[in-house]
């Protein structure tokens, strides 16, 4: 098993989504979901063979959530037990929730998603100190809430994978696939600098409270240190959990298996969008053709021709591609001790 499926197993909440205006017209092209207890076999016979420390789970069909679950520890030392509400940390899935929010905006005409960023911040990013590296790049100008969304700025994932943390442009902004959380951060100041927003605040407004999810945050809170759960690297070695003090939009929400089924089951059937907005979240927007997705940058101008096969696309914060019954959709997360993975699958008449 590759190390990436395996970081994948290491306290993961796995969220599998399956999204259907008309099911019963349907039934017969989807396959059977596996029943509680075959997921429960399932789970504890993979829990066994990777050594996984902690798992979560949740399944969503339409408007019902169909099973949430945890299984193991939440901290093996102290044999404190994994539950649906204890406090896992978020990370990328971050970036999707982001995403949804954003998309609200564009359906209020806060933003729009094609104009350049300078048409909203009161002064030139690279003024911003976070920024200030790309003082020499004009590519900055080019950057749309689009291209940020998508993953096409051109920009490195993380800042400290540069030379002395100073970010720059590879490729001209909308040329190519390239993850970059980076990116997302700079659409994070646009909303906060330019538009005045409080991305925590919106998020809450927005998201965690209309969609039911009372524990989850953008920003630590301490009531969470009660029942959080910690990692483990691949020799097992316990790292406690990542408490983010700074809100980030590309990956600082802490929230349980149990919040993550009602924000999903929620963007799944488009609340708090218009018919417009929720068929532009998951549309094919930017082709991926990289052989992989990681180190971003240095991958970035190789080509798989299997992706081309499916249609393999960003969207608007989520992968997306073609599958049998409809658009697949997948959105993952993780740091050297943790890890998440949201599938879904998008049947009828939403299908972009």
């Amino acid at each position: 098993m590759s190390k990436w499926s395996r970081i994948s197993l290491i306290f993961l909440a796995l969220v599998f989504v399956v999204g259907c205006t008309s099911l019963a017209q349907n039934k017969t092209s989807v396959h059977r979901l596996p029943s509680n207890s075959e997921i429960n076999i399932e789970i504890d016979r993979l829990m066994l063979r990777e050594d996984v420390k902690g798992m979560a789970i949740a399944v969503i069909e339409g408007e019902t959530i169909l099973h949430v679950d945890a299984y193991g520890m939440r901290n093996v030392e102290q044999a404190l037990p994994l539950k649906t509400d204890t406090i896992m940390y978020g990370a990328s899935l971050t970036k999707a929730a982001f995403a949804y929010m954003v998309l609200q905006l564009v359906d209020e005409g806060k933003i729009d998603l094609d104009a350049t960023i300078d048409t909203y911040l009161p002064k030139p990013l690279p003024e911003y100190e976070r920024w200030r590296s790309l003082d020499d790049n004009e590519e900055w100008k080019q950057l749309t809430a689009r291209s940020i969304l998508t993953h096409t700025t051109g920009l490195n994932n993380l800042r400290y994978l540069e030379e002395n943390q100073n970010l720059t442009f590879h490729f001209t902004p909308g040329e190519s696939y390239a993850y970059s959380g980076e990116g997302i951060k700079i659409l994070q100041t646009v909303l906060e600098e330019g538009l005045g927003l409080d991305v925590k605040a919106e998020m809450k407004k927005r998201l965690f409270d209309p969609f039911g999810m009372p524990n989850t945050s953008m920003q630590w809170r301490e009531d969470f240190a009660q029942n959080m759960a910690d990692g483990y690297d691949m020799d097992g070695r316990f790292e406690p959990h990542d408490e983010r003090s700074n809100v980030s939009a590309s990956g600082s929400m802490d929230t349980t298996i149990a919040d993550q089924a009602q924000m999903w089951r929620g963007m799944l059937n488009g609340d708090g969008l218009s018919k417009k907005g929720r068929q532009e979240w998951v549309r094919a927007q930017a082709p991926i053709r990289s052989a992989q997705k990681f180190p971003t940058i240095l991958f970035h101008e190789t080509a798989d021709v299997r992706g081309e096969a499916i249609d393999l696309s960003a969207a608007l914060g989520v992968e997306s591609w073609r599958g049998l019954n409809g658009r697949n959709f997948a959105k993952g997360g993780h740091n050297n001790w943790t890890g998440n993975i949201v599938m879904g699958i998008i049947i009828s008449a939403f299908d972009p």
